[in-house]
């Protein structure tokens, strides 16, 4: 090490300026966002809408006041929602150090030491001889000032890092919040589509213990066997065991939704009924380079590699010499009573050294090459993360329109089984039918029904996904 001692004070800012000059360059080249070749729409758009429902803030795409309650609950009490803010709080406070970083440190030192030789060392012969005592005391109080110059970068790059960390922060959380609101919405609709199945197996009971009823009134008057009541039982029995397993799908659910909005388990309130929900059916993604501005992890996945390319100027920053100044003033005597006199008791130190690291058993070195490689890891996590948001948008795309055909198809087979049942109950009763094509059809109908509730659902569902896919909830 190269230390510039005892150095008159005018001669420090030459030498600063003389090496920033020789370091005025940044010692590494940023990286930058790697350019995808995104296609101008979405391999499952209907339409060349730039458009995308993830303009909407999330109280316009969900409209229910039950469901509103339920995401206002959880847009504040979410307990991974909460992790998330005390993330951010925690990387802001690292960036505000980090800002600090071009700042001197300062430290205020006070001490008094005793120095008690032994009697027949020099010294103590001396401190008899000299002095007339056995002991030496020394009284200091000091200020110690101390900089380092960022000359190759070192400390830029630990701010860049900091400003990467916090806005990644900030993009976490928005990613949880959309993600809650996703899986608050989806089981809201899949809590109202076991009502809606409920419904129906309680009904479909009712309607085959009518039958039941019937046919051992034709049993004792010798119109049907003992058979025709031993199968309408057994489809009796089908429908009631129907029941008790939506009533425990229900629980389960309410205590899913509880828990996501940050409450104990227990009930939830709701209103109205599953197929007559009404989601803005907006099958409009926008287009794919949008994905990269409104997306939390996509964001968060490009402001990784800025955090990587920080990294990478900082560990090789290291490499370089380091300047430092330091300088030390305060009060200094080998006398109490003389301590705090002015200005004999003043003394004054300054001095800049210039460290280079010449052996470190290869750590320096090896830790840069780390840091390339992590920054290459976050290009090609970059480059799956944005494949991935956009084969999401995609399917959403293509699950909103599918299921949109499926439901109509189903409301229509819903409809005519309904009317087969109707019509095999009347038939059946004038003696026209036999309790088979009663059983059939009430079997139809109970499939067709629990089926109808399903895809509603799954549409519902899929203009959820479709909201979060394309970056929406956070708003």
């Amino acid at each position: 090490m190269t230390t510039l001692l005892n150095k008159p004070w005018h001669r420090l800012p030459l030498v600063l300026a003389g090496v920033l000059l020789v370091a005025a360059c940044k010692v590494s080249k940023d990286l930058p966002l790697p350019q995808l070749p995104l296609p101008a729409t979405y391999r499952t758009a209907t339409n060349t809408d730039t458009t995308s429902v993830v303009n909407l803030p999330w109280r316009s795409f969900f409209t229910e006041p039950a469901l509103q309650q339920l995401l206002d609950s959880a847009t504040v009490r979410n307990n991974d929602l909460q992790l998330a803010i005390q993330n951010i709080a925690s990387a802001q406070a690292t960036l505000k150090q980090a800002r600090l970083g071009y700042l001197p440190t300062a430290t205020l030192q006070a001490g008094v030491t005793t120095n008690r030789p032994s009697s027949n060392s020099l010294n103590g012969i001396s401190y008899s001889q000299f002095l007339g005592v056995k002991h030496l005391e020394d009284y200091n109080l000091s200020t110690a000032v101390s900089w380092e110059a960022d000359i190759w970068g070192k400390i830029r790059s630990r701010k860049q890092e900091a400003l990467a960390a916090y806005l990644q922060s900030q993009e976490a959380r928005k990613a949880v919040q959309t993600q809650v609101v996703a899986q608050v919405a989806e089981g809201y609709y899949n809590l109202l589509m076991l009502d809606t199945q409920l419904a129906v197996a309680r009904r479909n009971f009712a309607l085959t213990d009518s039958t039941l009823r019937f046919t051992k009134l034709q049993f004792t008057a010798g119109q049907v066997t003992a058979l025709a009541v031993q199968q309408v039982e057994a489809q009796r029995l089908t429908a009631a065991g129907f029941i008790p397993e939506f009533e425990q799908a229900i629980t389960v659910q309410e205590d899913a939704l509880s828990i996501l909005a940050g409450r104990m388990p227990g009930g939830i309130s709701r209103t109205g009924n599953l197929l007559r929900v009404q989601v803005p059916v907006i099958a409009a993604g926008g287009v794919p380079a949008a994905l990269l501005a409104r997306r939390p992890d996509v964001r968060s996945a490009e402001l990784a590699l800025d955090r990587a390319n920080a990294t990478v100027g900082y560990t090789k920053a290291q490499l370089y010499p380091t300047l430092a100044i330091t300088a030390q003033g305060g009060l200094n005597s080998f006398q109490a009573s003389n301590w705090f006199s002015v200005p004999a008791s003043l003394f004054g130190l300054a001095t800049g050294g210039i460290t280079q690291p010449l052996f470190q058993r290869g750590a320096l070195r090896t830790q840069y090459q780390q840091a390339q490689i992590d920054r290459e890891r976050t290009v090609i996590q970059f480059r799956q993360q944005v494949l991935v948001a956009v084969g999401e948008v995609s399917d959403a795309l293509g699950q909103v329109q599918r299921t949109q055909t499926q439901q109509a198809i189903a409301t229509e087979r819903v409809s005519a089984l309904r009317q087969a049942t109707t019509n095999a109950s009347l038939l059946f009763r004038s003696g026209l039918a036999s309790y088979l094509e009663v059983i059939t059809a009430q079997s139809n109908a109970l499939q067709s029904e629990l089926e109808l509730a399903s895809l509603k659902r799954n549409q519902l569902g899929a203009n959820v996904e479709l909201y979060r896919a394309v970056g929406g909830g956070w708003q």
